[in-house]
């Protein structure tokens, strides 16, 4: 394979639209399974969050994005991501999806939390993220500069200078190197490290591990979205998820008696994520379950992705309310790139929820995350495009690291330390234990402690990340860490919690 191809990691929606944006440079596309398989996209639910009704306008929609970051989101991102969602939905037509229309055939636009408009656009009633899915798999398995490589991403192959050169990668037939002009992470998040979460569970940090093993600089990683609504039943494995765009058309939070959980709470059902996530850990934490009450709604016609999963757990929302409770959904931190999905290490890139664009702030809006990924996997298309090609100088790997399997511990840890409400006692546990995993060789280890130390660092509110120490807001800031400097942190912590901690 020629050294001056990208290597792209994952194929979820930011993988795969990058691999098609790429064209007709040569890509190969790392993926831990087939095609369509192990990807949280085929979980999304709700939609495309895009400005193309006539009441509507990109300035809107990137002025609700703003609203939901609470502080933190660049508004020069949120504007080009918003420009950019009609001509998205118009690409992705171009490619065969059919999305669900009105009876005028125009695109039928939902409502979901924090937005002010009607604008997410959907496919299937509450099955996008499948559609898309089927949509870009088709079209990448059909094009012919795209690659496909079946395996498991190790590391990152660096020259003296630190530049990402290429990739080891671990397949069925043995270990390969990719050398390569650029890489491309986009492997997705990190909800698979807690016990409650909607992601699929291989969903473990890889990428972001792989990223700061190499170097690379972390922003924002304590800001983990927990989603209200998951459907609360045993399952020994990932929540299935009950989508926003119930709320949306109607549907109420409401306790064993009926009251509604929402009642005299700004926005009510339709405040953002994590306000509407913490009003019902407020009641859960107490021993008291929560339901979305959907019977008014057709739910078996227009959401029968959620009419499927109640059926498996033996629920039926056109009788019964659902039982939900938050679980880990989204993490709105990642590698930092620029407005060109450039990381601080030359020769890689990040996109999807792998990286950190500065979009999301401190609480993703709904359905912005299959938009922001396209967005930014045409705008690094174009940059490395732009590049001037580049042969792969001398570098290899480092070797693979052995860890015992400690994930399960791992993931309480998360739940209960570094959860949808932390303090600065249990940070400081979970970083004690998590560095001492890390240090083992543990790669989800390393990514929960990124995540740990950031946590224990903001000693304020804000967004998703919820500190019962400390209630109150502090300036707005961005946080920006490497791996090494949490090891250090951690450190600093191992003995009594410090003050400045407090």
């Amino acid at each position: 394979m020629s050294a001056d191809r990208v290597v792209v990691v994952g194929a979820g929606v930011a993988g795969l639209a990058t691999a098609l944006r790429l064209a007709p440079l040569p890509v190969t596309l790392v993926t831990a399974a087939s095609l369509g398989e192990e990807t949280a996209t085929a979980w999304a639910q709700g939609g495309i969050a895009a400005a193309i009704g006539a009441d509507d306008a990109p300035a809107l929609h990137a002025a609700d994005t703003l609203a939901a970051g609470a502080g933190l989101s660049d508004p020069e991102v949120a504007r080009r991501v918003a420009e950019a969602g009609p001509g998205l939905v118009d690409w992705l037509t171009g490619l065969g999806l059919a999305f669900d229309r009105g009876p005028d055939g125009a695109p039928a636009l939902g409502l979901e939390a924090a937005h002010s408009r009607r604008r997410i656009v959907k496919a299937g009633g509450d099955a996008t993220g499948a559609a898309v899915l089927r949509t870009l798999a088709r079209a990448v398995a059909a094009c012919p500069s795209v690659t496909v490589v079946v395996g498991r991403a190790t590391a990152l192959m660096q020259d003296g200078n630190g530049r990402v050169t290429g990739l080891a990668v671990r397949t069925g037939h043995g270990p390969i190197d990719l050398p390569a002009r650029a890489v491309v992470l986009a492997t997705g998040g990190l909800g698979g490290l807690y016990r409650s979460t909607t992601n699929p569970a291989g969903a473990v940090g890889s990428g972001l591990v792989l990223a700061a093993r190499a170097g690379a600089v972390l922003r924002d990683p304590e800001f983990v979205q927990f989603h209200p609504t998951a459907i609360a039943v045993s399952t020994g494995g990932p929540l299935p998820l009950a989508t926003e765009a119930l709320r949306g058309e109607g549907a109420i939070l409401v306790d064993a008696g009926g009251g509604r959980v929402m009642a005299g709470i700004s926005g009510a059902e339709l405040a953002p994520r994590d306000v509407v996530a913490r009003a019902i850990a407020l009641r859960t934490g107490r021993g008291e379950a929560v339901f979305l009450d959907a019977r008014r709604l057709d739910v078996a016609r227009r959401f029968p992705t959620v009419a499927a999963l109640c059926r498996a757990a033996g629920l039926d929302p056109a009788t019964n309310p659902i039982p939900v409770r938050p679980a880990a959904h989204y993490h709105m931190g990642g590698i930092r790139v620029d407005g060109r999905g450039r990381s601080s290490l030359p020769g890689l890139r990040a996109c999807g929820e792998v990286a950190a664009t500065g979009l999301h702030g401190a609480n993703r809006l709904a359905s912005n995350s299959l938009l922001e990924a396209m967005a930014f996997a045409d705008l690094i298309a174009a940059d490395i495009r732009g590049m001037e090609g580049r042969a792969a100088g001398p570098s290899r790997a480092p070797d693979p690291v052995s860890a015992p399997d400690a994930l399960p511990e791992i993931r309480a840890l998360m739940e209960a330390e570094v959860g949808l409400v932390r303090d600065a006692a249990g940070l400081a546990r979970a970083v004690a234990r998590l560095a001492a995993l890390a240090r083992a060789g543990s790669a989800e280890a390393a990514a929960g402690l990124l995540v740990a130390v950031a946590a224990l660092g903001r000693r304020e509110s804000r967004g998703a990340h919820w500190r019962a120490d400390h209630p109150g807001q502090s300036a707005p800031r961005s946080t920006e860490i490497t791996l090494g400097q949490a090891l250090a942190a951690a450190d600093a912590v191992a003995g009594p919690i410090p003050q400045e901690a407090r």
